[in-house]
């Protein structure tokens, strides 16, 4: 019997503020794929992908940005996004890089890594679930969240042994539940098991 193929995560960092907190969260994120051999990893950072503010008409050419990004997102077998939370919501550049797409997101599932004051994000992430929701995304139930997160990391910005790991209300989610939703064409191959242990 052959080893499955390693799942192939996006990880994607909402924030693009110049002082943002996010790269310290998703660079303990990465700490945690980078030794595995049952994942691999590819870092969409928004602030590098500088796409347009204002999205394209139907039946416009897409801009070069979300064409160069879109290969990325559809290459992935599942998403975690990195968010922050602010004034109750998500980033303004994680909604324009989530409506940018249609089809790369579509029946794939996705976690969230998310930090902040008090909340720890997770009214940023409820709101996402509703978003991926229309676009038939599948979000895992389980979340890591740093409430306080300038608290949470040492000088270094490591983040101490007790992390703020916060679990759904009704349980973790099942892995054949979303593989079963995979879009057609799309093998079945990848097990979110190396997913859903990291959240």
């Amino acid at each position: 019997m052959t080893n499955p193929s390693p799942l192939h995560v996006a990880m994607i960092i909402g924030s693009t503020r110049r002082s943002r907190f996010g790269s310290v969260v998703a660079g303990w994120f990465a700490e945690q794929v980078t030794p595995r051999a049952d994942m691999t990893l590819d870092v969409v950072d928004l602030r590098d992908t500088r796409l347009p503010d204002t999205l394209a008409d139907d039946g416009e050419d897409a801009p070069e940005p979300v064409r160069a990004l879109a290969p990325r997102l559809a290459a992935a077998d599942a998403f975690v996004v990195v968010t922050a939370e602010y004034n109750h919501s998500f980033p303004a550049p994680l909604k324009t890089a989530i409506d940018s797409f249609v089809d790369e997101w579509r029946a794939k599932p996705i976690g969230f890594v998310s930090y902040g004051g008090m909340s720890g994000g997770l009214r940023a992430v409820e709101q996402l679930r509703l978003v991926f929701s229309e676009l038939h995304a599948t979000t895992i139930r389980d979340t890591v969240s740093f409430p306080i997160c300038w608290e949470r990391f040492g000088r270094r910005r490591h983040a101490h042994r007790h992390g703020g790991r916060q679990r759904g209300r009704q349980g973790p989610a099942r892995p054949a539940r979303l593989v079963g939703s995979c879009p057609p064409g799309r093998p079945h191959r990848t097990s979110l098991r190396p997913l859903r242990r990291l959240l």
